[in-house]
């Protein structure tokens, strides 16, 4: 008697739920487009607040900015910049001449839907962007594929293009850019190879650790003299760094020296930091 009332109330309510008209259906479709490309204009709002220094008349730095206002990580906005540039690499096959606007697929292509879905695809050059994007789109079956399937793709690829990595624990590299949003303004800086991964290396850089592609990096060759040289300099900077009483004029003089092109310094600049150590010691 109880699962014949439940069954009767269940069907009374399916039969009260009101049909949308044309007006909210069209209403319904645009603002679920809106929430889908949240994540796109969230990434392109952050990088002009990054790139024209917007945070300025509160912050000194984005990374505090971003904490502070959407307490989120400099990571996390890097991702949504990076991942709003994914997209807008992807609408360039298909889609850029769509008279819909707000609209994630169009008769030509899927479009992602949130950031994750794209992550994977950031370190990538924009060809191989749209070559697995669709390629993910396809194994998910025509629909927007999740990120663990996209991921699942990008492996696959460059399982398939592997190239050994030759690069020595202690080597001295130069950071390239490239589309890596992460390493903005370490274009040319030196670092120490500190783990040597499959496809990437980490590497110590005069403000900090980084995971790196091996096509971010270029091998400086110097001699292992030359090596141990550059690793002392990267230790001396470092545990300056990390005292935390730095002035801004020292930690100027930390970025320049993080920028050398040479194994070795001037004897000026051997002073400088000399001086800076010795300041250090005796304010802590």
């Amino acid at each position: 008697m109880l699962q014949e009332m439940l069954s009767v109330e269940t069907t009374d309510q399916l039969t009260e739920i009101d049909e949308l008209t044309p007006e909210e259906e069209h209403e319904r479709l645009y603002l679920e487009r809106r929430v889908e490309r949240a994540f796109y204009e969230a990434g392109k709002a952050l990088a002009q607040l990054r790139d024209r220094r917007l945070y300025r008349s509160t912050h000194k730095t984005f990374e505090d900015y971003c904490r502070d206002r959407f307490g989120h990580s400099r990571q996390k906005s890097n991702y949504l910049i990076a991942a709003a540039d994914v997209f807008d690499n992807l609408t360039t096959i298909g889609c850029q001449n769509s008279l819909v606007e707000d609209l994630t697929t169009n008769g030509l292509q899927i479009l992602p839907t949130s950031e994750r879905q794209v992550r994977p695809l950031t370190k990538l050059e924009p060809q191989q962007q749209q070559e697995i994007w669709q390629a993910a789109v396809q194994e998910a079956g025509g629909k927007a594929p999740s990120g663990r399937v996209v991921k699942d793709v990008v492996e696959r690829i460059m399982e398939r293009t592997k190239v050994p990595n030759t690069y020595q624990l202690g080597e001295v590299c130069q950071i390239i850019v490239k589309d890596n949003p992460d390493l903005r303004g370490k274009g040319g800086c030196w670092c120490i190879v500190t783990a040597v991964n499959e496809f990437s290396c980490t590497v110590m850089a005069w403000d900090g650790e980084y995971t790196v592609r091996m096509d971010h990096l270029k091998p400086m060759n110097y001699l292992e003299q030359e090596c141990e040289q550059m690793q002392s300099l990267s230790t001396r900077i470092n545990k300056l760094r990390q005292s935390g009483n730095l002035e801004k004029a020292a930690d100027a003089v930390l970025k320049h020296l993080g920028e050398v092109n040479r194994p070795y310094l001037t004897d000026l600049e051997e002073k400088i930091l000399s001086l800076i150590e010795l300041e250090c010691s005796t304010s802590s």
